[in-house]
């Protein structure tokens, strides 16, 4: 019995209105992600020229001068929280994870509330300069690596052990700190205040070429290994099958992501949420997980958000000061918000 044979002028396509809707419409052109980076650095960019040299009022060399210095502010704290953030992420295997659980953030407060405890709010000002900036940044950096060499080196060490020891002692350096702020005059407390927000524009100029020195050979060392990073995401157990050796890895980077909070905390003060937020971007935007694409993608996409906010804030709202603790509240939702639709750390 012979085969029927389809109708003619039948096309072998879906029917309906939303098939005649596609047909009608043209095919928009799908960028790829280096395409989106270049992109998205021409709009850093932009955003930047506008900062320093629009809205200038009185003295143009002063003015260009201290945006210049807020600027590089802002391309350090980006670049710090960015990678750190990505690289916490990948060794860690979670996407709502960030540096900041593993108690940086409070290890600054408590280091500057107790200077301010014994010696009072004055030395705060007494000491500032790149002395200080270094042993802070030492200290921190001593105490992660003394955290993960003790873990790493016990007989049931992992990961999970890490990172829940590291919100412990980011409680208790929380709570220390509190009871520590209850003691001080009213005047002490205002001015410890000041340092325990994130601060942009009140950076000093000469802490700049060591951070961006710190940036750049932290940077050459993550992006020499990024393969290896795209390797860890895969598993240890792939990692270690495709012969990279995982927890030499793994120690190395908790050490960079280590530095780089660490700096940029001392540099400009805490901020919890924002490497998270622009994370949790990158890979949105790329639509890749491979890190020569989300690493400079988070990185550009910290740095627009900074720079757009206070441009924004500061000649429309007159409020600059405020750019940190806007970013943070909305950091915060959306931790939450990802946090409920997950269901789980």
């Amino acid at each position: 019995m012979p085969r029927s044979e389809p109708a003619p002028n039948t096309p072998n396509t879906p029917s309906g209105p939303t098939a005649a809707a596609a047909r009608r419409l043209p095919s928009l052109p799908r960028l790829s992600p280096a395409a989106r980076i270049g992109l998205l650095a021409v709009l850093v960019a932009v955003a930047a020229a506008c900062y320093l040299l629009l809205f200038i009022r009185g003295s143009f060399q002063f003015a260009f001068d201290r945006r210049l210095t807020t600027l590089g502010t802002m391309v350090v704290v980006a670049f710090a929280h960015a990678v750190a953030t990505v690289i916490f992420q990948t060794i860690t295997h979670n996407r709502i994870l960030t540096p900041s659980i593993m108690g940086f953030d409070s290890l600054y407060v408590l280091m500057q509330t107790s200077m301010v405890f014994v010696f009072g709010g004055s030395a705060l000002a007494r000491t500032d300069g790149l002395p200080k900036l270094i042993v802070q940044t030492v200290m921190m950096v001593l105490f992660a690596a003394i955290l993960y060499r003790w873990l790493f080196a016990g007989r049931f060490a992992n990961l999970h052990l890490l990172l829940l020891v590291g919100v412990v002692l980011g409680l208790a350096f929380d709570s220390v700190s509190s009871f520590l702020q209850r003691l001080l005059s009213p005047t002490d407390y205002d001015m410890l205040s000041v340092r325990l927000f994130g601060r942009m524009s009140n950076s000093d100029g000469s802490y700049l070429p060591l951070a961006f020195a710190v940036c750049a050979v932290v940077g050459a060392v993550v992006w020499h290994r990024r393969y290896r990073l795209d390797t860890i995401l895969l598993g240890r157990d792939t990692a270690v099958s495709l012969g990279v050796n995982h927890k030499r890895e793994l120690t190395l980077m908790l050490v960079l992501v280590a530095v780089l909070i660490a700096f940029a905390t001392a540099l400009a003060g805490p901020m919890t949420f924002f490497g998270f937020v622009v994370a949790t971007l990158a890979y949105q935007l790329t639509g890749s997980h491979e890190h020569r694409f989300v690493l400079p993608m988070a990185f550009l996409l910290g740095l627009f958000t900074l720079v757009t906010g206070q441009f924004v804030l500061q000649h429309i709202f007159y409020a600059a000061g405020f750019l940190t603790v806007i970013i943070e509240f909305a950091g915060g939702i959306v931790f939450l918000v990802l946090l409920l639709r997950k269901g789980t750390l």
